[in-house]
């Protein structure tokens, strides 16, 4: 009798104790004992693709730092709360995602970023829906990432990235004969150049298709169906697109136009690549100008060259999307507080999404640093309830061509 006695005492005793932990959805809330709201985020910060991961995490830190200055001097409109920034390192592949995550989840991940690249954000996508945690990725681009109402992007999609691509050169480039050099292969290149090709106006004709698949970085028969076109659309990362340069440069037109995505972004900063020896424009579509001399995007420059060594970890469109993507969470949370919710700094990672994913759906509208912006004033940008984001692209000429 005892024994049994005993055993209820135990049940109830770890049944009390387990309330405290389990979110309004009934699972359990690692985030209970959190004294900051804490943002997690899965990216390269090893391998190929490690410069955009870096500038991601650094621009991230940069911008909760100064929200945390703001919520420590205090005032109307704060949130009377602190946050905090984790980073896990995937090296930019999606079988490393699954363990990232759960340390992320279980280490108090209240929202996040979700992922820097497209082939982690689709692994990641699944497990956030499972467990209801928002995310607002900077640069992860696919159009599948945002598949779930949870998921939500700062960066254009692919097929926004390829049909604003086109209206670009549907106003600008009449009469040009337009090549494409793309990763067949690559969901991102291939998603990318399908919308662009549907996109661009049927007076082109039909582009010149030069794709490649794998890791090649041999591109002799490419560059000779491309060399007499006017512009070569490459929507492509930028180490393929250095190589086919630079493997081109004296077999390409001169005057010939390279214009890709915001895969070519850094590419100005790849070791052994000399851009200045490609006699070729490079540009490509950006919703930010990391060479800005003025505005927002300079003032948001100068704290990042002050807070970090550009020489070693260079700044590019992927972290100032992140900087957005902070401040935009933040500022989303302040609209949630006015209109009367309430957001402890240990509340479940479920109730935070339901709260976010209301704002988002809203009529909320963001002023950022990415997207056009005009004098002093921050660009608007705002969602649609598929994640997809909405603001104003510019093209971004990172190298004009050789006189």
């Amino acid at each position: 009798m005892k024994i049994r006695v005993l055993s209820l005492i135990l049940a109830i005793v770890l049944t009390l104790g387990m309330v405290g932990v389990l979110s309004s959805c009934g699972e359990t809330n690692y985030a209970e004992n959190n004294t900051k709201i804490k943002i997690g985020a899965s990216g390269p910060l090893t391998g190929g693709a490690a410069i955009y991961g870096i500038a991601v995490r650094n621009s991230a830190m940069l911008a909760v730092a100064e929200i945390n200055a703001i919520e420590a001097a205090g005032g109307e409109g704060t949130l009377g709360l602190q946050f905090e920034f984790e980073m896990y390192d995937d090296k930019h592949d999606p079988t490393n995602v699954p363990t990232g995550y759960a340390n992320l989840f279980e280490n108090g991940m209240q929202v996040s970023l979700g992922t820097v690249t497209t082939k982690p954000g689709l692994e990641f996508k699944v497990l956030a829906k499972d467990d209801n945690v928002f995310f607002l990725t900077p640069s992860a681009t696919g159009d599948a990432v945002p598949e779930f109402s949870n998921g939500y992007q700062m960066c254009f999609a692919d097929s926004n990235q390829g049909g604003a691509s086109a209206r670009y050169f549907n106003e600008n480039y009449q009469g040009k004969k337009v090549g494409v050099f793309y990763k067949s292969d690559d969901e991102y290149s291939k998603g990318i150049y399908d919308q662009f090709v549907a996109t661009l106006d049927k007076s082109f004709g039909t582009p010149v298709a030069a794709p490649f698949t794998g890791d090649a970085n041999t591109f002799d028969s490419q560059i000779q169906l491309l060399k007499d076109c006017d512009v070569i659309f490459m929507p492509i990362y930028y180490t393929p697109a250095s190589q086919f340069m630079t493997q081109g440069k004296s077999t390409v037109k001169a005057n010939a136009i390279y214009y890709g995505c915001d895969g070519l972004d850094g590419i100005d900063a790849i070791d052994g690549f000399d851009i200045k020896s490609i006699p070729q424009e490079v540009s490509y579509l950006s919703h930010f100008n990391s060479n800005a001399t003025s505005g927002p995007a300079k003032v948001f420059i100068d704290k990042y060259n002050a807070a970090y060594d550009t020489a070693k970890e260079p700044l590019n469109q992927f972290g100032a999307a992140a900087y957005d993507c902070v401040w935009a969470i933040y500022e989303a949370m302040k609209v949630a507080k006015a209109n009367g919710k309430e957001i402890p700094a240990n509340i479940a990672p479920s109730d935070l999404c339901n709260i976010l994913t209301e704002v988002f759906n809203g009529d909320f509208t963001f002023h950022g640093i990415t997207g056009k912006t005009e004098g002093d004033n921050k660009s608007t940008i705002s969602w649609e309830s598929s994640g997809y984001v909405n603001k104003e692209a510019i093209k971004y000429v990172v190298k004009e061509a050789n006189a």
